[in-house]
């Protein structure tokens, strides 16, 4: 295989290497001097106002929280878990540096008193809370962080240093939140601008357009040249920024159970079925077999499809399945029942909401959703009523939402509707929330039945018989393949190869695709001898070998054409075809019916009424603001000239302007832009303080 071959090949190689290392090693200090090999900016993980943060520095903060992880999980944590354990540390020395700079000057300090109310006194915070709450009774135990407080020094010191980087959190944060606050409060809108978003919102207008979409023209018949994109880019700098990324396509060659290993499994769970059925303990003997965790008490709703059918068979003792799920299969063991402190039901709806928070608008929203419960009253299906009308996500499952609880889940009105029902069916009247007015189906009433189900999960693993089959193959593909030429000759030739492709990958990302571990490939592709058209050797990732290309380069400081050739070839070409649609155009005058059919094939003719500026959706023209723009702009019975908008090239005509009436109090729609801007508040300031601090982030050349 070709990754045996070439250590045999470098097998002298590496005993020059091992050679050399062992002398640098006798002799570093001396020969090297102040500066060795891994000194310097090859430690350097990143720059932080001005600030090096070098290799060891960064890694005992990684390691401090490493730690932290596994007394508070008892594991130790995966590969997934140590990615956000080294966001978590990067995001701490940003907060110590460059944050720590912005209240320094400001002078903002949490004081040692402060500190003591956050965590015993009259102001607890609501980490303190969450840590010290029962869980049983919901119920926050003040005495109990005061008794833990007092047997904290006989604690081991361990214990100790876990409280005391608590401690240094709950500080971090409120400083964090007074910062927040003093920006929140600088933060304002002005009348001006609620009486514009008013009347954005509240001004109407009836228009008809003419369309001609860029697609009646096939892309083929308009050529766009590399010196026209290069003009493009160099035109709209702003809207291309620079990047470090790589773009590669891959093949995988996947480890998946033949049906060999899924036979063997399947003796097995039935083997476990009848140890689980005689098993005295059987909870212990599920524990001491399962591959996964299966929760003791299920309600139905939280039960597998297959395991909820089989509800009506039930009989203690009982061993229901094995059922697959996946790669898995389960087999459960019937214990009995008992009542829940809560309730759980199954529910659909169908949410109508209001255009705008107007009475008026809320009114209107109110007799549509009246209109739809009358149809479904009168026979009509919820289920397509739903997918047509429902503002909601669930309305591509016919309004379903699954089972849930009487904890809070849903808003209050729309909770207690559920649970205020005793059978299954349309819910008589409309319930309004925060969200709109809801049209609701009970599908399954609440019951607070909890069943115990001991149960046993095994997954189907490949053999060793089966990994070595794929690693073969994938062995044998990069052996077969070194150049991309090769690559595509190879997957084309093979039609069992499906070739996946990934644009502009970032340097510190771990994921690609479905590829959930895959720091590795992207290591690969960052190299500095990884050039354009290079192929990699086989990466085992998951249960598959990846073997990837790399297609292109991209830097952040050079921004080139190929950077974007799709979408700059995109927006190029559509300009081209909107200046020969114009041409064709011609003379507009006459009524657009007759501009449309003097146009030919393609052209077409729409009319919309009562729409605005904030949400104005011009059907086969989608959202544009430009034609919006144009439609406000004139006075009604005026018609625009041809224009290129989003969707093709448009001539709008307004036949009717209805202004937002008059009001004389803004405060609604103050309050509605000023919480829009509370909400992105914290993002913003993130990335200002990023910004001015010139943050270097190099530890994607570590990890």
């Amino acid at each position: 295989m070709s990754v045996i071959n070439k250590i045999r090949e470098r097998s002298g190689l590496a005993v020059g290497i091992i050679a050399v290392s062992l002398i640098l090693f006798i002799v570093g200090g001396d020969l090297l001097g102040g500066g060795n090999l891994f000194s310097g900016n090859q430690q350097k993980v990143g720059e932080i106002a001005g600030q090096s943060i070098d290799y060891q520095e960064y890694n005992a903060k990684v390691d401090e929280l490493r730690e932290q992880f596994q007394q508070q999980t008892g594991r130790t944590p995966a590969e997934q878990d140590l990615v956000q354990l080294r966001e978590q540390a990067w995001n701490q020395l940003l907060f110590e540096i460059a944050y720590q700079a912005e209240f320094d000057k400001l002078g903002l300090k949490v004081s040692p008193e402060e500190l003591i109310d956050m965590v015993q006194g009259n102001n607890i915070s609501p980490a303190v809370r969450q840590a010290f709450t029962n869980p049983q009774t919901g119920v926050f135990d003040k005495n109990g962080i005061i008794s833990f407080l007092k047997g904290l020094k006989n604690q081991p010191p361990d214990r100790q240093a876990a409280w005391a980087a608590f401690e240094k959190n709950l500080v971090a944060e409120r400083l964090r939140e007074k910062y927040e606050s003093l920006m929140r409060l600088s933060s304002f809108v002005t009348t001006a601008q609620a009486q514009k978003e008013y009347q954005a919102q509240n001004s109407k207008a009836d228009l008809k357009f003419l369309l001609v979409p860029y697609y009646t023209i096939n892309d083929t018949a308009v050529k766009v040249t590399d010196s026209q994109l290069q003009d493009y880019l160099n035109t709209h700098k702003d809207e291309f920024p620079g990047v470090n990324s790589r773009s590669i396509q891959y093949v995988t060659f996947s480890v998946a159970p033949s049906k060999e290993d899924s036979a063997a499994l399947y003796a097995q769970i039935k083997s476990l079925a009848r140890g689980l059925g005689g098993a005295q303990n059987d909870s212990t003997f599920a524990q001491q077999n399962s591959d996964v965790r299966v929760p003791l008490y299920l309600t139905a709703g939280e039960m597998p499809e297959q395991l909820r059918a089989s509800i009506p068979t039930f009989s203690p003792g009982g061993i229901y399945g094995p059922f697959r799920e996946g790669n898995t299969y389960f087999i459960y063991k019937y214990g009995g029942s008992k009542k829940d402190t809560s309730f759980t039901a199954r529910a659909s709806h169908i949410l109508i909401r209001p255009t705008a928070q107007t009475d008026s608008a809320k009114a209107d929203a109110r007799r549509r959703a009246e209109g739809i419960l009358k149809q479904i009253q009168a026979g009509a299906a919820f289920e397509a009523l739903a997918q047509q009308f429902s503002a909601d996500g669930s309305a591509q499952n016919g309004g379903d939402l699954g089972y849930f609880k009487n904890n809070g889940q849903m808003v209050k009105p729309f909770e207690s509707a559920v649970f205020g029902a005793t059978s299954e069916g349309l819910i008589p009247r409309i319930v309004e929330t925060d969200f709109g007015f809801h049209i609701i189906k009970v599908t399954q009433p609440k019951t607070n039945t909890l069943y115990r189900v001991v149960g046993i999960g095994k997954t189907i693993e490949a053999s060793q018989a089966t990994r070595d089959e794929a690693l073969r193959k994938a062995d044998q593909f990069a052996a077969d393949v070194r150049t991309k030429d090769a690559f595509d000759a190879k997957v084309k030739e093979d039609k069992s190869l499906i070739v996946a492709t990934a644009d502009r990958i970032p340097e510190g990302a771990s994921t690609i695709n479905a590829l959930t571990d895959a720091r590795q490939v992207v290591r690969w592709a960052f190299e500095d001898k990884t050039d354009v058209g290079s192929v990699s050797e086989p990466f085992e990732v998951g249960n598959q070998y990846v073997i990837a290309v790399l297609n292109n380069k991209t830097d952040k400081d050079d921004v080139k054409v190929d950077d974007y050739r799709a979408e700059l070839t995109a927006k190029v070409r559509n300009e081209l075809k909107a200046g020969q649609i114009m041409g064709k155009l011609g003379n507009t005058t006459g009524t657009l019916e007759a501009i449309a059919q003097k146009y030919g094939a393609g052209a077409l003719v729409e009319e919309v009424q009562d729409v605005n500026l904030a949400t104005g959706f011009l059907k086969s023209a989608g959202v544009d603001p430009v034609a919006l723009g144009r439609a406000f702009g004139q006075k009604p019975g005026k018609r625009s000239k041809p224009f290129a908008g989003d969707a093709g090239v448009l001539i709008v005509e307004t036949t009717r302007l209805t202004p937002a009436p008059a009001v004389a109090d803004y405060t609604l729609y103050k309050t509605q832009l000023q919480q829009n801007q509370t909400a992105r508040l914290g993002f913003y300031i993130n990335e200002a303080i990023k910004e001015a601090a010139k943050v270097e982030d190099r530890r994607a050349k570590f990890y």
